[in-house]
């Protein structure tokens, strides 16, 4: 999250409008239509106790070698199971058994922990479990009999539902310019172009969901270009919006359909062309998860914090040392806020690992003059760096601001919903953002285990020259409502940055702020600017 010039002084106290109901259970929408498990009775496997051999040997018979008890011949299990968070499932074991019975039924969860619970005959036992590290897992659930000497083992192989991160080196999947990934030519008005994922390159067919910087140039007219996964109905939302003659990115964070590909929509009504880049990928294999940070700025080549001070030149680059200092020294990638400003004539900006050459990818791009932030997920080199080209022929001021991070110590697991749209002002009937103000927004008050959200922010019909900022906020719902809230200390980073009259995207990566999950949205400029805000999934830690 970056920023060109702070707040000035004298700014007006806020009194903030807010978006009180979230609509519903964030971690029920992430777990909605995921896979379920069952294991029938038939699948258990009952043996006598060793208690059971010699005195009642004689009521016992033998089947496949094994010593089976004759009491209870009713006994058994029948399991179900489903996902009820990123790294949790719940599971209901039917018990079944004569009449009288005094059982008991054992858990060992297939990750080195176990549980037990007492039950009666033709009793349901549920319970919850979460598991550590995302993957595959082999529940196995043994009901006991000790009177009749008998047991019943039944087995069910079930999985996790949340995605892991695992970086790729920034790479061009597509660009309509030269046919990468999709035929050559532009994309039509209100038409698509599908770019295959799964198996692409060094992408495993399993991937889950894909983050892509997106790029739509050679604009002829205003439109928007919506990504989604390939072979599902178009939702209403957007990830980027674009004038005429403009080039515009945004990064992006999208579910992978299930032929393997996603699809990006042209929703303008004359033709453009689309670039999207690879920086990493997700599947439900235990790989990287999501630390979600306060914003910290890395480097400022204005003020010489992280860089020697002054413009980087045009076609050169500055090493960013993150691994150690901002983030942890095993971090595998950083979610980053990068800004170009004062820069003497058009170009773009592109993050990449060290360790590398520059790819012929870019996370930012600007005209002459112009103060340009956008989102990226950069993959961070062995030593720790993240590298920073100017591809312009003339000098550009550049400023990084790390948001949060990817390692294989964090818990944060990606589980995407389906895109909604949780605000926009141009018709929420409150009218516009005011000026240095800001509006609150529930979306997970009171859900344990919510680290953060993948989010869209859209400025439109701005006034005047200025910049949003994107915070968790330390007051509930509940103190809104009852007028009790405390001041909200003003953000001086900022998620985006515009001019008058320009409409701008950006992705935002924000912190839930723990179990609060209430977020605020700042108008940091001296005029009223309407915000639009399309959630797209979160990060959960349990």
């Amino acid at each position: 999250m970056a920023q060109a010039a702070g707040p000035a002084a004298g700014s007006p106290a806020p009194v903030a409008k807010g978006v009180s109901a979230p609509g519903a259970d964030l971690a029920k929408l992430g777990a909605a239509g995921t896979k379920t498990f069952h294991s029938p009775k038939e699948h258990g496997v009952r043996k006598a106790l060793t208690a059971a051999q010699g005195k009642a040997a004689a009521s016992a018979t033998v089947q496949g070698g094994e010593t089976v008890a004759a009491g209870n011949p009713d006994l058994g299990l029948v399991l179900d199971a489903k996902a009820i968070s990123a790294h949790g499932v719940e599971l209901k074991t039917q018990v079944l058994s004569s009449p009288g019975a005094t059982l008991r039924v054992t858990y060992n969860w297939g990750d080195g922990t176990t549980d037990g619970a007492d039950a009666a005959p033709g009793q349901e036992v549920s319970l919850k479990h979460s598991y550590a590290e995302l993957g595959e897992y082999n529940v196995k659930v043994t009901v006991t009999d000790a009177a009749n000497q008998a047991e019943v083992v039944n087995e069910l192989p079930l999985s996790t539902v949340g995605s892991d991160f695992t970086p790729y080196a920034p790479t061009r999947l597509l660009d309509t310019r030269t046919g990468t990934g999709a035929p050559m030519g532009m994309v039509q008005a209100y038409s698509s172009a599908k770019v295959k994922i799964a198996g692409n390159g060094k992408i495993p067919a399993n991937v889950t969901a894909v983050a892509l910087n997106v790029t739509a140039t050679n604009t002829y007219n205003p439109g928007h270009v919506t990504v989604y996964p390939g072979g599902t109905t178009r939702p209403t939302t957007s990830n980027l919006n674009f004038e005429a003659n403009q080039t515009v990115p945004n990064m992006v964070v999208v579910p992978v359909g299930k032929d393997g590909t996603i699809e990006l929509y042209n929703g303008s009504w004359t033709a453009v062309d689309l670039i999207a880049d690879i920086t990493g990928y997700f599947t439900h294999s235990a790989a990287s998860g999501y630390t979600p940070m306060t914003p910290v700025r890395a480097v400022d080549t204005r003020a010489g914090q992280g860089a020697p001070q002054g413009q980087v030149p045009g076609r050169g680059t500055i090493g960013v040392q993150l691994g150690g200092w901002y983030v942890p020294a095993n971090a595998t990638a950083v979610a980053l806020n990068v800004t170009a400003t004062n820069p003497r004539e058009d170009g773009h900006l592109t993050a990449y690992p060290s360790g590398q050459q520059a790819p012929n990818t870019s996370n930012v791009n600007f005209k002459a003059k112009q103060t340009v932030a956008n989102s990226a997920i950069v993959p961070v080199g062995p030593d720790g760096k993240v590298n920073v080209f100017n591809g312009a022929w003339a000098g550009t001021d550049v400023i990084v601001d790390v948001v949060g991070y990817y390692s294989p110590d964090s818990s944060g697991a990606y589980m995407s919903v389906a895109p909604s749209r949780r605000l926009d002002t141009r018709s929420w009937g409150y009218g516009p953002m005011d000026a240095r103000n800001y509006i609150w927004m529930n979306i997970s008050h009171g859900e344990p285990g919510i680290a953060g959200y993948i989010l869209n922010t859209t400025v439109t019909n701005t006034r005047t020259d200025g910049f949003l900022s994107v915070a968790p906020d330390p007051n509930t719902p509940d103190q809104y409502h009852n007028g009790t809230e405390n001041e909200v200390a003003r953000p001086t980073a900022s998620t985006l940055n515009w001019a008058a009259g320009k409409t701008v995207p950006n992705l935002v990566q924000a912190s839930s702020g723990g179990v609060n999950g209430v977020v605020d949205f700042w108008n940091q400029s001296w005029d009223t600017t309407d915000l639009i805000v399309d959630m797209f999934g979160y990060y959960e830690t349990k």
